[in-house]
């Protein structure tokens, strides 16, 4: 309130501070005083006030260097400042300007007049701060908006991605399909056609073998190798085509598309065919050796939820692990990372019947606490410009927490790792 601000008067006359004092505190205002410049700069570095009454022929420092002193310093620049002096000329109002006065008091001042322009002042200065905390205000609304705007921006991309993604795999799994049946199709066929062929060698056997042409020519061809390697051949080829067909098994798992409503799913299911979809990533090529994978499994019953999105925590989750290793094989040398293999280790387990865990660990060079802190803050990431949005962890925290009522941590300290920990009800 205007009529409880707190006025600064400094004068080295004390009948004038007497006068003052006596007429501000009879209008409710909290008054403090000052007979000299040094004194009034150092009560206001302990006491902010609203307004300064300040006098300019004083010894020592004068009210024209107080004013200078006090408008170079940043934390009380702010308060308005009321010359009050005898000198009357226009080089003295012009100086008091130029250093940042807000107004000018010819001695003898009037007391109605003294009076006016303190509450105008005052109300100038109420009005400015007002107006500078609405624009704050304002302006904060409008950068939350904008970051907002741009986090749902970058989430949609983000979205779009796994999306397409998503789509592509589960073209991919579609097309391997026709192939694969008529694969394997073709080796059970091919299998009884060699039954058949087997039977009938064994019969040329039997009554021909004393013709030298035809037991000439089984020798050249090494018949016995060829009927023998024949049948592992297409044990073989059956073989691949089952591993095949657990492919395209894994990358539809992967792609599935979340419907409006949570489904039961094997968590199992989805980190498999996630590490499948990764495992070109997990290769050793000519700067490290392949990155080794320990899944230690527990017994996990089906829990409801939307495993498109969980598909989704994981890839990032054990993307950025392998994020971690490759930017580590770029400081060190090949016979160092074949000495401390590079692992990483997918645990879950039940928790009290309730919930079920997954743990993916990495032994890579861990995190400060200072990173640690913001690991899941929107557009927050560690990686160098171009290779990260800041948005993976946010938006598995936002899927793990918001859409599935779970839980997401991270346990890390230098050199030692980093462990992110899910725990999921299994009904929600």
């Amino acid at each position: 309130m205007l009529d409880s601000a707190k006025i600064l008067v400094v004068d080295d006359t004390p009948a004038n501070l007497e006068v003052i004092t006596e007429s501000l505190a009879a209008e409710s205002y909290d008054v403090f005083t000052a007979i000299s410049g040094e004194r009034a700069l150092k009560q206001l570095q302990n006491h902010m006030v609203d307004l300064i009454l300040l006098d300019v022929q004083m010894p020592g420092i004068d009210g024209f260097e107080t004013c200078r002193q006090i408008k170079e310093n940043a934390k009380i620049a702010a308060i308005p400042i009321i010359l009050i002096t005898a000198l009357s000329d226009t080089d003295s109002i012009v100086k008091a300007f130029s250093l940042g006065a807000a107004d000018y008091i010819s001695k003898p001042f009037r007391e109605p007049e003294l009076l006016a322009r303190v509450q105008t002042h005052l109300q100038v200065q109420h009005l400015t701060q007002t107006l500078e905390t609405q624009v704050a205000e304002r302006t904060a609304k409008w950068q939350a908006t904008a970051q907002d705007l741009q986090q749902s921006k970058l989430q949609l991309v983000q979205h779009e991605k796994m999306s397409a993604l998503g789509n592509l795999v589960a073209g991919v799994a579609h097309e391997i399909n026709n192939p694969i049946g008529f694969l394997n199709g073709s080796v059970r066929n091919a299998q009884n056609y060699l039954k058949d062929i087997l039977e009938h060698v064994d019969v040329c056997k039997e009554y021909c073998a004393h013709i030298p042409d035809v037991q000439e020519h089984a020798e050249d061809i090494d018949i016995d190798f060829v009927c023998e390697d024949f049948s592992k051949l297409l044990l073989s080829m059956q073989s691949a085509n089952g591993r095949i067909k657990k492919i395209s098994t894994s990358l539809r798992t992967f792609s599935r598309a979340d419907t409006e409503h949570k489904v039961s799913a094997n968590l199992h299911e989805g980190l498999d065919s996630t590490l499948l979809i990764l495992k070109y990533r997990l290769k050793g090529d000519d700067n490290r050796p392949a990155i080794q994978v320990v899944k230690n499994y527990g017994e996990l019953i089906a829990i409801n939820c939307f495993p498109g999105q969980l598909n989704q925590v994981f890839m990032n989750l054990l993307a950025n692990a392998i994020d971690v290793f490759d930017e580590a094989a770029q400081a060190l040398s090949l016979e160092t990372l074949k000495a401390n293999p590079q692992v990483l280790t997918v645990t879950t387990t039940m928790v009290n019947g309730t919930h079920v865990e997954i743990s993916i660990r990495d032994n890579g060079k861990g995190m400060t606490e200072e990173v640690k802190a913001k690991i899941f803050d929107h557009l927050f990431t560690t990686k160098a410009v171009g290779k990260g949005t800041g948005l993976g962890l946010a938006i598995a925290q936002q899927i793990i927490v918001d859409a599935h009522g779970g839980t997401i941590s991270v346990q890390s300290d230098p050199g030692q790792g980093t462990d992110f920990c899910i725990q999921l009800p299994i009904t929600t």
